[in-house]
């Protein structure tokens, strides 16, 4: 798709394009409709097919944008959403192996030395509790 097509900025489009690039997306695995607009927008809305439709094939993510009453705006818009879509998607991956190595990473941590202290603390407490519990006084029978 040529985005110089669309009316947008230079900037939008290089944005675009860059973020595609970054996430290895192709305009060839969008499979992309364009349909009868709903709701709100009158005649124009009811006459064109102003809502666009557009699909990533590999990972299945749909996306239906109707936020404008032009058709190539509503292109740049589903494409934008669709990336994001996509990008939350891979980054989350990304985010849970990151969270799994940094979990392993904590436990195999040493404590500091201020923490070592306050569990020995409590361990003492601890300990004295038990220690109450089981010197009763024996009561003297009258």
């Amino acid at each position: 798709m040529d985005y110089a097509d669309l009316p947008i900025s230079r900037n939008k489009a290089k944005t675009i394009k860059e973020k595609m690039a970054r996430l290895k997306i192709r305009e060839s695995d969008f499979k992309e409709h364009f349909l009868r607009a709903g709701g709100r927008g009158g005649q124009k809305l009811n006459k064109t097919s102003s809502c666009v439709y557009l699909k990533h094939l590999p990972t299945g993510i749909e996306v239906k944008c109707q936020q404008e009453r032009s058709q190539a705006l509503n292109r740049f818009f589903a494409r934008r959403i669709l990336i994001e879509k996509i990008e939350t998607l891979v980054l989350k991956e990304k985010s849970e192996k990151n969270k799994q190595i940094e979990k392993i990473r904590r436990q195999k941590r040493k404590r500091s030395k201020r923490a070592k202290e306050k569990i020995l603390k409590a361990k003492h407490l601890h300990s004295e509790k038990k220690q109450f519990r089981r010197e009763k006084p024996q009561i003297e029978q009258l």
